[in-house]
């Protein structure tokens, strides 16, 4: 992980990348977006390719490293400046640049078109929050964002705004989510069972990246789930590492017994793990019973459910699911997921699937069928943009 100061360095070109001309500049904001362009960039790099990718945050910057390793080069994005971007694309000399999501700089785009740099919006999204104020500007959007060949978008409703914006109809295309493009974890599930739960019997509810205030909710609901099932394990895994020990103490008031994953293996009789570690919960999600997907009962707008549905669990989760709204509607649509309109439904479906065992089964069966049929979105990128793609140095 780079320290603070050269994080701030090259925010301000004070630090560049080494020179790698011809090679492929790919730029994704923070953890999310990282995992999605990961299978991508694999991909490239299998075909020889070289890859920089730029981040925002320092999350995505560790997490492209623990996905991506040494195979890439890894920097921070500049400041939207000219001069700072300029300098960014002079000394890096790409041939391509791969915009994921909504990453649209309008400094970085005219570096690019001042340097005849290829640039492609890949899954590209227009969020329901966005959408209304891209809309109303829709004159300077048109003009920035001429510089994109190519916006490969997430779904038809994404080009219809994408193109509601000003970008004409033949520079869009509907490639499906590249988030579908993701694979269970290669773990050793029964190793990880065993040091949760040793007894390898005890239902396990995970309660997935919680956010502040949420922790204290579910805990409000969980004498209700205890009550239904006595020997229910339960694991909370906060969303920022900032927050574990003040979860901690907060699990401690409540006078339940708690462990927590950076001391070993659980305590017999455990209540409850804090997952105290990053990196962690993609492999929670193999040996999970019950799945709650948080950021959701806070306005967070809730956190990617593919990761549990690539494992063959389906989610349940609060209302506040606009960041992946469209997803969770499919999901729900294919009965791998309940969507809650509040704390009560939620504690109500938990309790559901707990008592019945069999309704359980049909939710993970329908998430696992639902992740069968997505296609391959991966392929039908890469062949999209394989025609602006430089020879690789292979």
């Amino acid at each position: 992980m780079t320290g603070s100061s050269d994080k701030w360095r090259q925010h301000l070109t004070l630090m560049l990348p080494a020179a790698s001309p011809g090679c492929i500049w790919v730029h994704a904001c923070s953890v999310g977006e990282v995992g999605s362009v990961a299978p991508l960039i694999r991909s490239l790099l299998d075909q020889g390719h070289t890859i920089h990718l730029s981040v925002v945050t320092a999350t995505g910057f560790a997490h492209a490293r623990r996905l991506l390793g040494e195979r890439i080069s890894l920097s921070f994005l500049p400041w939207d400046l000219p001069g700072t971007m300029r300098r960014f694309v002079d000394a890096l000399q790409p041939s391509l640049l791969l915009l994921a999501e909504t990453e649209f700089w309008p400094g970085m785009l005219a570096a690019c078109r001042r340097n005849s740099i290829a640039v492609i919006g890949i899954n590209t999204r227009i969020s329901d929050r966005s959408f209304p104020r891209y809309r109303a500007s829709r004159r300077l959007w048109a003009r920035w964002l001429a510089p994109v060949s190519l916006f490969l978008a997430q779904s038809t409703v994404d080009a219809e705004r994408l193109a509601a914006m000003g970008v004409p109809a033949s520079r869009i295309k509907a490639c499906g989510n590249l988030k579908y493009a993701i694979t269970a974890p290669d773990i050793d599930s029964a190793a990880l069972r065993n040091r949760l739960d040793s007894t390898g019997k005890r239902p396990i509810l995970l309660i997935a990246s919680t956010h502040q205030g949420e922790d204290r909710r579910m805990l409000d609901m969980w004498p209700q789930w205890h009550a239904s099932c006595p020997e229910l394990l339960t694991l909370i895994v906060p969303r920022h590492p900032e927050r574990f020990d003040d979860v901690a103490e907060l699990i401690r008031s409540r006078g339940l017994t708690l462990s927590r994953w950076s001391e070993g293996e659980a305590k017999p009789g455990s209540h409850i793990i804090l997952i105290d570690a990053m990196g962690i919960l993609g492999g929670l999600y193999t040996i999970a019973d019950i799945v709650f997907i948080a950021g959701s009962i806070e306005p967070v707008g809730g956190h990617n459910p593919l990761e549990a549905a690539i494992c063959g669990r389906g989610v349940v989760t609060g209302p506040y699911i606009q960041n992946f709204r469209a997803i969770m509607d499919e999901m729900q649509q294919a009965n791998g997921a309940i969507v809650c309109s509040n704390d009560h439904e939620v504690e109500q479906a938990i309790t559901q699937l707990l008592n019945h065992p069999d309704e359980l089964r049909r939710l993970h069966g329908h998430a696992t069928v639902f992740m069968q049929e997505k296609g391959h979105p991966l392929e039908q990128m890469l062949s999209e943009i394989a025609p602006y793609l430089p020879s690789p140095k292979r």
